[in-house]
C-alpha cells in the first residue's frame, strides 16, 4: 500500500525542500551572484568557471544584448554601443549626466519622467534597463547553478543611496523578473559575511572602495544584531580614479596633449592592468601594442613606488571621510576593534597599508573582497526565505540623509534625522496657518540645511477635505515611514475628521553620491549661516500672521472701538513691522513684533470685552 502525503495548512507538499535564494551584489565595474548551499555561502560561476560578471552591456541592432565578458572586448572599438559602470548613472537626471558627457561616448536623451536615456543601435535604454539586463544574466546565473527559479533575491546598494536610487534598482530588478527579498546595504552586507562566518563582536569599520564608489561605515555588532551607527563616504570616488590617475601619468610621461574615446579607454585597460598587476610584482609593464593611432608610443614601466604617489591623493580623501564618519558615530580609532575591506580597489596593497597605519591595526581581509558583498548578501537571503528557520539575525541601516516637510517661510522641519536605523516610523503634528482653511500642501524633503531651496524635493501631495476651522485649530498629523530597503511612505491625516492621504515617494531620478556628500558638508560649513536664516523666515512668519490678524480686526471694530489717533498708533506702527518685515534683520523684525502687540493690547482688550457684552445681552443674571 502507497502512503499518501499530507501538509500541513499553508505549507507546500514539500514543507523541509529548501528554497532557492540568491545575493546578487550589482556593483560598478563587476557583479556577482551567490547563495548559501550546506551551511556554506558561495559565489557562481557561469559555464566557463567565471565567478566576477564585468557590468558591461552592448546593444546591436536587432540582436540580444551582450552582458559581461563579451561586452567588456568591446569598449573600445564599439564604445557609444558599450554601456559600463551604468551604476554611477542609476537614479541621477539628465542634468547630472549630461556634466558626465564629456568623459563618456554616450550619447544622452530625455524621456518624460526627467530619466536619461542613451542612444544605442538597438534604440533607447535607460539605465535602469541596462541594470536589468544585468540582473537577468545573473538571475539566469543562480537558475541554472541551482536547478530551478528562484524564490527571491537580497540586492545589495552603497549605503549613500538615495530613494530615487534604490528605487531604480529595484525597478531594475523587477524588469529582470526578479522578485526583491530586500535591498541591503553594501557594507551591512560585509558585515554579515564576516560576522557570521567569524562570529566577530564589538564594532566595525567597513571600509568599501569598489570600482566607482566609495562607502565608509561603523557598525556595532552583537548577538547578532547588526546596528549601522554611521554611513559616510566621498563622491564618486574609486578604482576608476586610481586608473585616469595611472592614465594620466602616462600621458605626462609620453608627452600626449589629447585622447579620443578609443584611445582613452585603452589607456584605462592598460592602467588597470598595471595596477592589478603591482599588487603581486615590484614593477609593472604599459603595453601599447594595439595603440588605435597612427603611431604607438614606447612601452613605458611603472614601479610599485610610482604607483604608490599616484594612488595617495586618491586615498587621502577615503581616509577623511572615514575619520568624519568616526566622528559621527562619537567614536576614536582605538574603539574600532576590526576594520573589514570591501571591494576590489582594496587589493591595492597602499590602499590596505594607509588604512592599517589609520586604524593602528591590520584591517580584515580573509575573505575576498570582491566577494564578501555578495556573500553577505547571500546569508541574508536565506534567512529571509526561511532556510534558517533558527538563526536570528537583525540588520539595523540608516538612513543617509534627513527626511523632512517645508513649513511657512520656506523652511524644512526635519522628522526623521539622517544616520537613523531603518526601518523606521516618526510622526508629527502640524496645524492650518488661515481661518477657513480646507486644504494643506505637503513638501517632502530630503537634506541638511534649514531651508527648502538648499534642500532635495521629494515629493509633493495635498490634504484635502479639512473641516474649516480658526487657524490653528486643525491637528493634521504626517507620518514618516521608511521600510527595511530604505523606501519612503508619507501619510497625512486630519485627526478631527479623519480625511487623510498618502503618497509613496518614487521620484524618477535621484542625488548622486557627490551631491548627497556636499549636502552633508554643507550642513557642517554653514550651520550659521542656517541658523540665521531660519529665524529670519521664522520672525517673517510671525509678522505675517500678527499683521493679518490686525488687519481683519482693524477692518471689523477700528471704527467703533478706536478713536482716530489710536486707529493712526495702529497704522503706524504696522507699516513699521511692514518695513522691517522686509528687511533681512530678524531682530528688528522681533522687536518690532512685540511693539505692534503691545500698541494693540488695548484694542484687543476692548473686542473682547465687547463679545463678551454681545454675548450676555438679553439674558438675566439668574438664567446665567
Amino acid at each position: 500500500m502507497a502512503l499518501l502525503q499530507i501538509a500541513e495548512p499553508g505549507q507546500s507538499a514539500k514543507p523541509h525542500q529548501r528554497k532557492l535564494a540568491v545575493g546578487i551584489d550589482l556593483g560598478t565595474t563587476h557583479s556577482l551572484v551567490a547563495t548559501v548551499r550546506s551551511s556554506n555561502a558561495e559565489t557562481l560561476p557561469n559555464s566557463a568557471g567565471e565567478h566576477l560578471l564585468p557590468s558591461v552591456v552592448r546593444y546591436r541592432l536587432d540582436e540580444l544584448p551582450q552582458v559581461g565578458a563579451k561586452a567588456l572586448a568591446h569598449v573600445v572599438d564599439d564604445a557609444p554601443n558599450t554601456i559600463m559602470s551604468v551604476k554611477r548613472l542609476m537614479g541621477r537626471g539628465l542634468e547630472d549626466v549630461k556634466r558626465l558627457g564629456e568623459n563618456t561616448p554616450y550619447v544622452f536623451e530625455s524621456c518624460d519622467n526627467g530619466m536619461p536615456m542613451l542612444r544605442t543601435a538597438a534604440g533607447l535604454k535607460s539605465p535602469v534597463q541596462v541594470s536589468a539586463d544585468i540582473l537577468r544574466v545573473l538571475a539566469q546565473r543562480g537558475e541554472a547553478s541551482l536547478g530551478g527559479e528562484l524564490v527571491g533575491a537580497v540586492i545589495t546598494v552603497p549605503a549613500y543611496f538615495d530613494d530615487a536610487q534604490r528605487q531604480a534598482t529595484k525597478d531594475a530588478a523587477q524588469l529582470a523578473g526578479i522578485q526583491v527579498l530586500r535591498l541591503l546595504n553594501e557594507p551591512t552586507a560585509a558585515a554579515v559575511a564576516y560576522g557570521l562566518d567569524s562570529e566577530q563582536q564589538g564594532t566595525i569599520a567597513v571600509f568599501d572602495l569598489g570600482g566607482g564608489t566609495f562607502d565608509i561605515s561603523v557598525l556595532r555588532m552583537h548577538q547578532g544584531v547588526f546596528e549601522v551607527l554611521a554611513t559616510g563616504g566621498d563622491s564618486a570616488l574609486g578604482g576608476d580614479d586610481f586608473d585616469h590617475a595611472i592614465a594620466s601619468w602616462v600621458c605626462a610621461q609620453r608627452g600626449i596633449d589629447s585622447l579620443d574615446i578609443k584611445q582613452q579607454r585603452f589607456l584605462l585597460r592598460q592602467a588597470r592592468a598595471a595596477k592589478e598587476c603591482l599588487s603581486q610584482l615590484a614593477v609593472a609593464n604599459l603595453s601599447f601594442a594595439g595603440w588605435p593611432g597612427a603611431s604607438c608610443p614606447l612601452d613605458i614601466e611603472l614601479s610599485r613606488a610610482q604607483l604608490n604617489e599616484l594612488l595617495d591623493p586618491v586615498i587621502a580623501k577615503t581616509l577623511r571621510a572615514t575619520k568624519k564618519t568616526l566622528r559621527d558615530a562619537g567614536l576614536s580609532v582605538a574603539e574600532v576593534g576590526e576594520v573589514v575591506m570591501v571591494g576590489g580597489s582594496t587589493r591595492a596593497l597602499r590602499v590596505q597599508e594607509k588604512v592599517g597605519e589609520l586604524f593602528g591595526k591590520a584591517p580584515l581581509t580573509s575573505i575576498d573582497p570582491d566577494r564578501v558583498v555578495a556573500l553577505g548578501a547571500a546569508r541574508q537571503a536565506d534567512v529571509l526565505v526561511g532556510n534558517q528557520a533558527g538563526e536570528e539575525m537583525l540588520l539595523l541601516d540608516v538612513l543617509p540623509l534627513s527626511l523632512g516637510l517645508e513649513t511657512m517661510g520656506g523652511l524644512v522641519e526635519k522628522v526623521i534625522d539622517r544616520n537613523t536605523p531603518i526601518p523606521v516610523a516618526r510622526a508629527q503634528d502640524f496645524t492650518t496657518y488661515q481661518d477657513g482653511q480646507t486644504a494643506m500642501a505637503i513638501h517632502v524633503l530630503q537634506g541638511e540645511r534649514d531651508l527648502v531651496q538648499s534642500c532635495r524635493s521629494l515629493s509633493r501631495f495635498e490634504l484635502r477635505g479639512i473641516p474649516p476651522m480658526a487657524a490653528g485649530a486643525a491637528k493634521i498629523r504626517v507620518t514618516f515611514q521608511v521600510d527595511a530597503d530604505g523606501l519612503l511612505e508619507v501619510s497625512a491625516r486630519e485627526l478631527t475628521s479623519g480625511v487623510a492621504a498618502s503618497v509613496q515617494v518614487k521620484p524618477s531620478y535621484g542625488l548622486s553620491e557627490d551631491q548627497i556628500a556636499e549636502m552633508i558638508k554643507a550642513s557642517w560649513s554653514n550651520v550659521e549661516e542656517d541658523r540665521s536664516a531660519r529665524s529670519l523666515r521664522e520672525q517673517q512668519v510671525e509678522a505675517d500672521r500678527l499683521l493679518e490678524a490686525i488687519a481683519a480686526a482693524m477692518q471689523a471694530d477700528a471704527e467703533r472701538l478706536l478713536n482716530e489717533a489710536e486707529q493712526q498708533l495702529v497704522v503706524t506702527q504696522m507699516e513699521a513691522l511692514i518695513a522691517a518685515r522686509n528687511g533681512d534683520d530678524h531682530h528688528a523684525i522681533a522687536k518690532q513684533i512685540e511693539v505692534l502687540s503691545k500698541a494693540t493690547d488695548e484694542f484687543a482688550a476692548r473686542r473682547m470685552d465687547d463679545s463678551i457684552k454681545k454675548a450676555l445681552a438679553g439674558q438675566a443674571v439668574e438664567d446665567l
